[in-house]
């Protein structure tokens, strides 16, 4: 399994309202539309502060799971497509210059 976890900005002007609700009801049904071979596809919402009252950076967590690498390429192949629509949906909530990724390796106990 590859699991990649992705730190996400909201669009400078949106409430926090607002960016989860585009992110569930829009963003989410795009993307399994354009790209169904994600195995695991969960949002983590972040507090506005952290445990130690220090102002969150970022405003969700996302963590995708794939059976292989192969289902990682396709799925990134899919969703960078021209005309996927995922781009341009991406710059209507997220401010994508904040957008930090990495595969990670997971131990799950």
């Amino acid at each position: 399994m590859i699991t990649v976890v992705v730190l996400l900005k909201a669009k400078e002007g949106l409430s926090r309202e607002e960016f989860v609700d585009h992110y569930e009801n829009r963003h989410v049904p795009l993307v399994l539309r354009v790209a169904p071979m994600v195995a695991h596809y969960a949002r983590h919402y972040l507090p506005e502060a952290d445990m130690a009252g220090h102002p969150s950076e970022y405003d969700a967590m996302t963590v995708l799971k794939f059976a292989d690498k192969a289902a990682r390429r396709a799925w990134l192949s899919a969703v960078l497509a021209e005309g996927s629509g995922v781009a341009e949906d991406e710059e209507r909530f997220l401010d994508r210059s904040r957008t930090r990724s990495w595969t990670v390796d997971e131990h799950v106990s």
